[in-house]
């Protein structure tokens, strides 16, 4: 079972906000989605990330939680995973069970299995090493574990646009042979991991009770010195991964 707040005491735990049940059941009803709402966050995170974290802070006045409590966002991301998964396929694939299980592995690994994880981990690191030790006349906050998986999910979608749609539409260019492919391909890849770690950051630094946030922005370092690396012994991720996948 997925824990979805960490709290201290029978008390707090009474106090914390059901997140899962009332979540869970929206999935099925899409009546009770806001999806032209969900659709303005994911222009915005490409665009305008701060604004999208602007409105949590108003998410937790009006609703008393940071993590949404509508997984529209969940659902159509997915519905874009498999839209753009297909298209590999159709490109690159070779027979419908292939695709099936490229599918398959895309949303429930790669999305869903390590969102899952990477949220646990921020989520522990968050409450155990990043929080402000309120004083007697404030509250203990803690960050709650569907929260993490939403900046997960909100870190995941440029990152798709980037490596799922946009090399898409360049593997032709990306797939072939010498430098200036892997130079674009690696490129690609730097902008979508950086990104994804500055949009964490953001996730994380917009809740008042946490502190070093900036830890999160050190993974961007890395990749900077990583990737020349990459570049300059010829390496194409693009042509990696394809090759995994399609062979």
């Amino acid at each position: 079972m997925l824990p979805t707040t960490a709290s201290k005491g029978r008390g707090a735990a009474r106090a914390a906000p059901p997140l899962f049940g009332p979540y869970l059941r929206r999935i099925v009803k899409w009546q009770q989605m806001d999806i032209e709402y969900t659709f303005w966050q994911m222009v915005h995170l490409c665009t305008s990330p701060k604004v999208v974290y602007q409105h949590t802070k108003y998410h937790k006045q009006t609703k008393n939680q940071w993590a949404r409590d509508d997984p529209a966002f969940v659902v159509i991301l997915i519905i874009f995973l498999v839209f753009a998964t297909s298209a590999y396929c159709s490109a690159y694939g070779e027979s419908a069970s292939h695709a099936a299980l490229t599918i398959t592995s895309v949303v429930f690994f790669h999305f869903l299995f390590a969102g899952i994880v990477l949220a646990t981990v921020c989520w522990f690191l968050t409450n155990s090493y990043l929080r402000e030790e309120p004083n007697s006349h404030v509250v203990e906050q803690r960050v709650e574990w569907l929260y993490a998986f939403d900046v997960h999910c909100n870190s995941f979608f440029p990152a798709f646009v980037i490596l799922y749609v946009l090399q898409y539409f360049l593997s032709p260019l990306l797939v072939a042979h010498g430098f200036f492919p892997a130079l674009l391909s690696n490129l690609l890849f730097m902008l979508a991991i950086s990104y994804y770690h500055y949009l964490n950051f953001l996730g994380y630094d917009v809740l008042p009770f946490l502190d070093r946030t900036t830890f999160f922005l050190y993974p961007i370092g890395l990749v900077i010195i990583l990737s020349p690396l990459m570049i300059l012994i010829g390496f194409n991720p693009t042509r990696y991964f394809l090759s995994l996948y399609f062979g």
